[in-house]
């Protein structure tokens, strides 16, 4: 059985994604998914994350870079954020469904290793940023 750790992100970016007033020929917007998107995949753990949110790349590189928050620190704000995500997934009367389409399956006792949680929290604190949400423990 395959955990696909993550899949909620591309749900959100599918959902969340609107039009715009501009038009993007397709070569245009394609080299913007592709230099927007960050997957990583382990086959041994049978995990994958995939980030496809434009303007994600650029913002990840204005934050404190990869070693400057250790793994435990970031295992346990990814914790907090995934079990705030996945209550407001179960309350959509109160949040969006647009934002909050799907579950994301984040099991603690597995190590996911430093990079998927480094990702995934930087994810947690740009989706905050974007959408103006605010999780319990997040950045201010």
């Amino acid at each position: 059985m395959k955990n696909y750790f993550l899949i909620a992100v591309l749900s959100i970016l599918i959902y969340s994604c609107g039009t715009g007033n501009k038009t993007l020929n397709n070569s245009t917007s394609s080299e913007i998914t592709k230099n927007d998107t960050i997957r990583i995949a382990n086959d041994s753990l049978e995990y994958e994350i995939l980030i496809i949110e434009p303007g994600f790349n650029s913002w990840l590189i204005s934050q404190p870079p990869r070693g400057f928050y250790g793994q435990a620190k970031l295992e346990g704000k990814n914790m907090q954020f995934v079990a705030d995500y996945n209550n407001r997934v179960l309350n959509p009367n109160k949040y969006s469904r647009n934002l909050y389409t799907e579950r994301i399956n984040y099991d603690p006792s597995i190590d996911y290793g430093y990079e998927v949680n480094y990702l995934l929290y930087n994810y947690f604190v740009y989706f905050q940023d974007k959408y103006n949400q605010k999780f319990i423990g997040g950045r201010n």
